[in-house]
């Protein structure tokens, strides 16, 4: 993407010369533990929202792990049954809403929306410094559950088991409520700053691909969230005060508590998953040094995927006695959602083709974000296939699904989008070498925790079960197995990005040779991001002219 005004600090290295880090950067531009508490600068927030939800995932995959070690035999190994159903609803309700629905977005898009439009900043600051902390409230209300008593309803929530168990559900669910409005602002305000603080030059069709991935999320979290948030109020009030909302003996109507769940939950796999496709765009193409193929197509089956999300809740509910032609209908519609998908998936495979492809740490995460995503995706039709999804509903096939699509797809978007920005971020570079081991182990650790899932659901063996058949023993044990990859993975990941913080390589303003507007800028960035305001005069990805062959640049 060219410009012009922008900053100095565009300029190329000369051959030879020595990197050193900028002087002055919004990491040392103001000093103090105030200066970060009560930042306006979004560079700062989204570092700031990464140290909490990266501290909700440690938490996450902790219980994740107890989980697995007690399944290593099918009975009891390291915990009761009590504490078995509160450790897996508390590890479902951690990951989902402390860390993956907030991750990619609050991370990622924080730091870099401003910086990919030209801008310094938000458009509302201030309210973007309010998400962190009513994040921060919320997260501590659900930590204050554990130890209050204890969740043990599974991440649903599900009426009315959820209104009469003896567990502490209140603060779960009230810190449900308050972490929506933190997703509701954030949502809102990245709406604005796409909206009014472009710079002259970027049209709607000139935006990089990770902006329309944030922005058709952020229409998710501001229409959709407040549906979950009214549904954990009314049923922490009916707890509290005996309202007859969802429970039956008292008139209520749990299956209206599934619609409005799911109104939101089935939504909120997109908000994980889409930021996670807008990465994968900008990755993909700098690391196969094209322009993205189907630039448009891709940008606008991001909105497509928004907009479909809101109406396949549905499929979630064909056991519950729903019409045949409603199960026809939200089947269908389910199933439009994987068309968008494959839009995505060939366009991407399309900008690989006789590309200059590198094969660097990120875009080995965008080869699994692929795997993950095609084989989630197809196993999602599937389910969405009333038929199948009865054999499969509530069994450990489900859990295998909602892993790999959900889990498995974003995490491969994280983990692209935090190698690929790190030295943006940081200024330095961390150790290629393990890196690419920490990404095989992760990969390979993933497939084998989940594909025996698969397995184990086909055989019938339902989720959320303390005990199990003898006979699935050995699929149990593969799983941990994988598990166990899948943890000494991130730890490598946590030992050299921590290294590389202090050690690493100077990484100079555009180690990867990228086109975007981030780039244009010093690694870190200044304070206040750009000189002057960068005016853009051509498409956002300029690696290619028809016929021309560009070698790649890799550091």
């Amino acid at each position: 993407m060219a410009h012009s005004n922008a900053n100095h600090a565009v300029a190329e290295e000369a051959p030879g010369e020595e990197l050193k880090l900028p002087a002055v950067s919004f990491w040392n531009a103001d000093l103090g533990i105030k200066s970060w508490l009560l930042s306006l600068d979004h560079k700062r927030i989204g570092i700031m929202y990464m140290v909490l939800t990266l501290v909700g995932f440690l938490l996450g995959g902790i219980l994740a792990m107890a989980l697995r070690i007690e399944h290593l035999t099918p009975d009891e190994t390291i915990m009761g049954p009590n504490t078995y159903n509160r450790v897996f609803t508390l590890h479902g309700v951690v990951m989902i809403f402390l860390f993956m629905i907030p991750a990619i977005p609050a991370i990622f898009g924080n730091f870099f929306l401003p910086l990919m439009l030209g801008a310094k900043d938000v458009a509302f600051p201030r309210l973007n410094l309010m998400s962190i902390y009513v994040y921060g409230a919320g997260a501590l209300l659900m930590v204050w559950s554990m130890v209050a008593g204890g969740v043990d309803s599974g991440w649903t929530f599900y009426a009315p088991y959820s209104l009469s168990t003896p567990a502490s559900l209140a603060p779960a669910l009230f810190g449900v409520f308050i972490i929506g409005f933190s997703s509701i602002l954030t949502g809102l305000n990245f709406i604005v700053t796409i909206h009014t603080m472009r710079p002259k030059g970027m049209t709607w069709m000139r935006m990089p691909l990770f902006v329309w991935g944030t922005y058709a999320t952020s229409i998710i979290q501001v229409l959709a969230t407040p549906v979950v948030g009214l549904t954990a109020v009314l049923t922490a009030i009916e707890r509290l005060f005996g309202f007859g909302f969802f429970d039956p003996s008292k008139g209520g109507d749990p299956v209206l508590f599934q619609h409005l769940f799911w109104f939101y939950s089935h939504p909120a796999v997109y908000i994980m998953v889409l930021p996670g496709m807008g990465v994968i765009s900008e990755v993909v193409s700098v690391f196969s040094r094209k322009n993205v193929f189907g630039y448009k197509m891709v940008a606008y089956s991001s909105l497509g995927i928004a907009f479909v999300g809101f109406f396949a809740w549905g499929h979630h509910m064909f056991v519950t006695g729903q019409s045949k032609f409603d199960a026809g209908a939200f089947a269908i519609i389910s199933m439009l959602v994987g068309v968008f998908t494959a839009i995505k998936v060939f366009n991407w495979v399309g900008t690989m083709y006789r590309g200059s492809i590198a094969v660097r740490a990120p875009f080995v995460y965008v080869c699994g974000f692929l795997f993950f995503v095609v084989f989630g995706g197809m196993t999602g039709v599937a389910i969405s296939s009333v038929s199948l999804d009865v054999h499969w509903h509530d069994t450990y096939f489900v859990v295998a699904h909602f892993h790999f699509i959900m889990v498995g797809a974003t995490l491969m978007g994280f983990l692209a989008a935090l190698h690929y920005w790190f030295p943006k971020m940081f200024g330095r570079m961390y150790h290629e070498g393990w890196a690419m081991l920490s990404a095989g182990l992760i990969i390979l650790g993933f497939n084998a925790s989940f594909i025996p899932q698969f397995l184990l659901g086909n055989m019938g063996q339902p989720r959320r079960y303390y005990m199990y058949s003898p006979e699935a023993q050995g699929l149990n044990v593969a799983s941990t197995a994988g598990s166990s990859l899948l943890a000494f993975g991130f730890l490598l990941i946590l030992i050299y990005l921590v290294y590389a913080i202090k050690y690493g390589k100077v990484a100079g303003d555009n180690p990867w040779g990228a086109s975007g507007l981030e780039w244009k800028t010093p690694s870190p960035p200044p304070k206040h991001n750009f000189d002057s305001t960068p005016v853009v005069d051509e498409d956002p990805y300029t690696y290619r002219q028809k016929g021309e062959e560009v070698e790649h640049v890799v550091v």
